[in-house]
């Protein structure tokens, strides 16, 4: 089994920052699967925020590029997120995601992000 847990949203006003987390655990096969930060807004589809890629590569949606950033601590299985220069249109709930490159396996609960002022 994996588990997903995320932590760090919250409400922030435009142009502030949020970091979320993700921790990993049990079998998340780190050489096949990897971890990925999804999006929902209320009204619309999920959609990739930013990802883990085979080569330590990471892949960004164009809305965010240059804003946010994904690392990571192999050490404590986790992911982290940051979030700069934050949006209204950033306002969505947050998953954290682990499976294949563009084919999430395991969800996270999700976290809530509101920009608003």
């Amino acid at each position: 089994q994996v588990q997903l847990v995320e932590s760090g949203g919250g409400e922030v006003q435009p142009g502030g920052s949020l970091r979320l987390s993700c921790a990993a655990s049990g079998n998340i096969r780190p050489s096949v699967y990897f971890l990925a930060w999804y999006r929902q807004a209320p009204g619309k589809e999920r959609e990739l925020v930013a990802g883990f890629t085979s080569g330590e590569g990471t892949n960004y949606a164009d809305s965010v590029k240059g804003r946010f950033t994904l690392s990571r601590d192999n050490a404590k299985n986790t992911v982290y997120l940051r979030m700069n220069s934050l949006k209204p249109e950033d306002t969505a709930v947050y998953y954290c995601t682990l499976g294949r490159v563009g084919v999430p396996r395991y969800w996270g609960q999700g976290t809530q992000v509101t920009v608003s002022s």
